[in-house]
């Protein structure tokens, strides 16, 4: 067949393995809101959120409609948000968000990562403090002032608001996702997707090879099928 089989082959499954475990967070997260908040997307903002997430995914519907499913059933466990804090080699701060339904099971693949890769597995508190949390609304852009736009949802939260691609980038504090979606929604705009993220207050620089090195840190720890998200704070 060939180099050229053997690399579109190999990117192919790349792409779908990247798929698979994108659905597979997405629906964890849609379980969890659903155990939270109840089924109907009506009623509960942040199911009604994932499903338009799910759908800038290309996540099929049926597998939205299992996750649900799944939620409300009686004989399923359910899932809790835990995160693990941590440092790589050269004091490199690392977050690690899951979502597990045996904590035990997850905090032991954690620390196994770590300590196999020569970083140091930390105490609660130990990194989270030197990340913001923020929330994030990605809108279709359908000529709007971005100038107008963010001093008409400063007041519900809205801290940085810019163009990106053919949307509209909204950033806020991470309490405010509830106050900026409902005055997005209220205001008829479309949101194509939305969710959580880590910013690092002070970044570190690394060479190639030391990045070499925490790469396959970070690689294995996202690979985890707990594992959501992976912060750190390299430059």
């Amino acid at each position: 067949m060939g180099r050229a089989f053997e690399y579109r082959k190999a990117r192919k499954l790349a792409r779908w393995g990247k798929m698979a475990k994108t659905f597979t967070r997405i629906g964890k997260e849609i379980e969890m809101s659903v155990k939270a908040g109840g089924p109907n997307p009506d009623s509960n903002a942040r199911l009604r959120a994932l499903i338009q997430n799910a759908r800038s995914e290309n996540m099929p519907k049926e597998n939205v409609d299992r996750a649900i499913k799944r939620a409300i059933s009686k004989d399923t466990s359910a899932y809790k948000d835990v995160l693990y804090e941590g440092f790589g080699p050269y004091g490199i701060a690392i977050l690690v968000e899951t979502a597990t339904d045996n904590n035990t099971r997850t905090v032991a693949n954690i620390r196994t990562i770590f300590n196999k890769y020569n970083g140091s597995f930390g105490t609660q508190g130990s990194v989270e403090f030197l990340f913001d949390h923020k929330c994030h609304f990605r809108v279709r852009n359908t000529g709007l002032d971005i100038e107008e736009l963010e001093f008409e949802f400063i007041d519900y939260g809205a801290e940085e608001v810019f163009e990106d691609e053919d949307c509209i980038m909204i950033y806020g504090d991470f309490s405010s996702y509830g106050s900026l979606q409902k005055a997005i929604e209220d205001k008829g705009f479309e949101i194509v997707n939305s969710g959580f993220d880590r910013f690092p207050q002070t970044t570190k620089e690394l060479t190639e090879e030391q990045q070499v090195e925490i790469d396959k840190l970070l690689e294995k720890l996202e690979d985890d099928d707990d594992v959501l998200n992976v912060y750190h704070n390299i430059a």
